[in-house]
């Protein structure tokens, strides 16, 4: 076989969809967030330009929090740079157990387990319990992100996958199990794409009722929502009623890391039989430190999210009054719908290149085929000229690419 052409032919057959992802070579300028310079990605030593950021998932700006800094220097002065082995051997760092306990009282559990990514938490605590537990059927919400999917895949367990948001489907499936069938249900609370919020009090109780393990991705909602920023779970007065919640300090929290929280034996079962703990390389303990005191940061300051919340409402009326089609939702992001790949990724390279602003262009498989997007994910540090900028350039570039407008 002929490896490097089969290689070949499959890049372009990416770059014929209009899917082939250009990954923007940029660099965050402490103090100016959303600004970034931007690089031209060809090993250029110098910056070409500036440009706004305006899909970011730093949500707050936290990363750029002068508190979340300072803890960070300090943390490298006084520990050094990395954790030095793993969990098991040598790398479990005080800062970690730390922050764990920080992870447990913000969503009301009595442990927590921190992990590389939101991803590797996903996969691992999944794919765990899936192969663990004997006879398990794992249900999945059908917008889940891949990271679950991976990780039920993984396992080996039975799957089932019921409608988006849909409780009754879920209902459904769940009754055609016995009450001695080992049941985990998963799902996220606000999904990133399209933006909705899950019906979660209607989804525990279809889970109680059948006598299902809840497990919650809450990645793209914690620090974002409820007093303390524990999360929609939060908000709905619904954490005890959750077995497993997961999340990231990756997003909202500025840093970078996953975790989960649960019962104390539930967390104690992942961390001594998954693999995705066990052999990888802990975080080094100045991510520790700097996440602790985002968190810390965010349980008792509402100003941030109140801020954030003004700026997207602002987004969405401007985009809204010049018939800019968007996904309504009650969350923080804004998908604005192209529904064509090629004029996706177009869109986006002038609003790069021209405007200098920076909106990814989201294809499949990301998203369905014919509902691609700009998601479009405004922070509290988004100026009202910035917004003027980015409706203006969305104006022009509509009109140019001949795209239907929304009827008010």
């Amino acid at each position: 076989m002929d490896y490097e052409a089969f290689l070949a032919m499959k890049l372009d057959g990416l770059h014929a969809e209009g899917r082939y992802r250009v990954f923007a070579e940029l660099e965050r300028k402490a103090g100016s967030f959303p600004t970034a310079a931007r690089y031209d990605g060809h090993g250029s030593a110098d910056p070409t330009g500036q440009v706004t950021v305006w899909c970011s998932n730093d949500y707050l700006g936290m990363g750029q929090n002068a508190k979340v800094i300072a803890a960070m220097h300090q943390a490298l002065d006084a520990f050094g740079a990395g954790a030095g082995g793993t969990r098991n051997i040598s790398g479990t760092n005080h800062s970690h157990v730390l922050l764990e306990r920080e992870l447990a009282d913000l969503h009301g559990k009595e442990a927590a387990l921190l992990f590389t990514s939101g991803y590797v938490s996903n996969w691992t605590t999944l794919s765990t319990l899936g192969a663990s537990i004997p006879d398990c059927v794992i249900i999945s919400d059908a917008g889940n992100h891949a990271s679950m999917i991976e990780g039920i895949r993984h396992s080996k367990a039975e799957k089932r996958i019921f409608r988006h948001n849909d409780w009754a489907d879920l209902d459904r499936i769940l009754s055609e199990y016995g009450p001695e069938r080992p049941k985990i249900v998963a799902f996220e609370s606000v999904y990133s794409m399209d933006g909705d919020i899950t019906p979660l009090r209607q989804i525990v109780e279809v889970c109680e009722k059948n006598g299902a393990m809840t497990y919650l991705d809450e990645v793209h909602a914690v620090g974002m929502y409820g007093p303390r920023g524990g999360g929609i779970a939060e908000r709905e007065g619904l954490m005890d009623r959750i077995d497993i919640i997961e999340g990231t300090l990756g997003k909202a929290f500025g840093v970078v890391g996953g975790y989960i929280t649960g019962s104390a034996k539930l967390v104690d079962f992942i961390r001594s039989f998954a693999s995705g703990f066990i052999f990888t390389t802990a975080l080094p303990p100045h991510v520790a430190v700097g996440a602790l005191a985002s968190i810390r940061h965010l349980k008792w300051s509402n100003a941030e999210r109140l801020a954030q919340r003004e700026r997207v409402a602002k987004v969405r009326a401007r985009l809204n009054s010049i018939g800019i089609p968007l996904i309504p939702n009650d969350s923080h992001i804004v998908p604005v719908m192209v529904g064509d790949a090629a004029k996706c990724k177009w869109i986006s390279d002038l609003l790069l290149d021209r405007h200098g602003i920076y909106v990814q262009p989201i294809n499949y498989p990301t998203v369905p085929k014919k509902t691609e997007r700009l998601r479009i994910t405004p922070t509290p540090l988004h100026s009202d000229a910035d917004i003027d900028r980015l409706v203006g350039a969305l104006s022009e570039l509509w009109s140019q690419c001949a795209l239907a407008r929304a009827v008010a």
